[in-house]
């Protein structure tokens, strides 16, 4: 049985892509859906051809390494969390991304894009404000393509994702990295917000490059209930503070004797980074007490 990669998928037919380029479409086998799966944009699967102008079917899908319920994509390996000057980065959004790609083991890289609009003062705040967040900062511009290059590289050999919100330019983005014409919308001049272009999830693949295009992100919420104990583990810049706290079940937030909150006060965790991680701990607390209601 042959095996293949999800490559596109447009309501119930899938595209499957073969290691030697062959395209197949598919439909799922209803053995799957009995399963409680469903293909997703990414996947590797095992799949029947069909003869001649018949549709093949999807028999088996492959375990994940990684999956997102909106976009459906899978086996995301490498997201690039894209923000820009304007509109005004939306630092909560890439901090639900940062904690959730830890969360699945997907490497991640925070992009500052439209360099060109401010000489790479985004970048430069990004390096300060996680600094020991372990995500690379990337300074480019589509429009000039400084820094597309070093990104690039990056990307080399992963399955990789844009995210960000609307507006960012993330279409703009992908088009300059891969030399394919994508549908690009104008950001609205009267506030300032990105119509959404992308419409469905395909996996586009230019030279050595393996990239989704996707509706985004910009919905996302921390996936399922979290328990507020477990946030903390998702910020590397933390680590060094575990077991110095004086209660072992510190959260790092506004405890007595919090090693967090010391390493805040001498400058060695960006405050910033701890008031976002806050804001995301209360949201984490909230939908956890209502995980029964």
């Amino acid at each position: 049985m042959p095996e293949g990669i999800l490559i596109r998928g447009i309501g119930s037919f899938y595209t499957a892509m073969t290691e030697d380029g062959a395209l197949f479409v598919l439909r799922a086998k209803k053995k799957l859906r009995h399963l409680g799966l469903t293909p997703m944009v990414g996947d590797r699967v095992l799949f029947s051809p069909g003869m001649g102008e018949e549709e093949g079917w999807v028999e088996e899908i492959l375990p994940r390494s990684s999956s997102f319920v909106r976009p459906p994509v899978a086996n995301v390996e490498c997201l690039l969390i894209v923000l820009c000057p304007e509109p005004a980065p939306d630092f909560l959004l890439a901090e639900r991304l940062l904690v959730e790609c830890r969360r699945q083991g997907i490497r991640s890289l925070l992009v500052a894009s439209k360099r060109d609009l401010d000489g790479g003062a985004l970048a430069e705040q990004l390096r300060r404000d996680y600094a020991g967040a372990e995500a690379p900062v990337f300074s480019v511009s589509a429009e000039t393509g400084e820094g597309l290059d070093e990104l690039r590289a990056a990307m080399t050999g992963r399955m990789c994702c844009l995210a960000g919100q609307s507006g960012v330019g993330k279409s703009t983005l992908l088009s300059a990295l891969t030399g394919i014409d994508l549908e690009v919308g104008e950001i609205s001049r009267r506030i300032a917000r990105g119509k959404n272009t992308t419409r469905r999830a395909e996996l586009l693949i230019s030279g050595d490059l393996r990239v989704f295009d996707t509706a985004g992100f910009s919905l996302l919420a921390l996936s399922g209930r979290m328990e507020p104990q477990s946030l903390r583990l998702y910020y590397p810049e933390f680590a060094p503070c575990e077991g110095h706290c004086r209660f072992d079940e510190c959260l790092h937030d506004r405890e007595p004797g919090c090693a967090v909150s010391a390493a805040v006060n001498s400058g060695r965790i960006p405050a910033v980074r701890r008031a976002r991680y806050r804001e995301l701990l209360r949201e984490v607390r909230e939908s956890w007490e209502a995980r029964y209601d």
